[in-house]
């Protein structure tokens, strides 16, 4: 069993990575919506600004799902000790 402060962190880091994977589901669908019904002289750099903004969130995301998923099998290995 984690502890209560091990559950709060946890808790705050998976609220964080879920807020941060819907964002980056929403830039793709921006970037879809602008593909179709965005201005014809800005459809193709808002396109690459937003595919942009997408790789590095996505880069961010994955390094901290790791690190937490990391984090949590350390934790609940000590509590399969106890």
């Amino acid at each position: 069993m984690m502890d209560e402060e091990s559950k709060t962190k946890f808790k705050t880091t998976f609220y964080f990575l879920a807020v941060q994977l819907n964002i980056i589901i929403l830039l793709i669908a921006l970037a879809i919506m602008v593909f179709f019904i965005g201005p014809l002289q800005y459809r193709i750099p808002l396109i690459i600004l937003l595919f942009i903004m997408v790789f590095g969130l996505s880069l961010h995301f994955r390094k901290k799902y790791y690190d937490t998923k990391a984090w949590l099998d350390e934790h609940a290995d000590k509590g399969k000790d106890i």
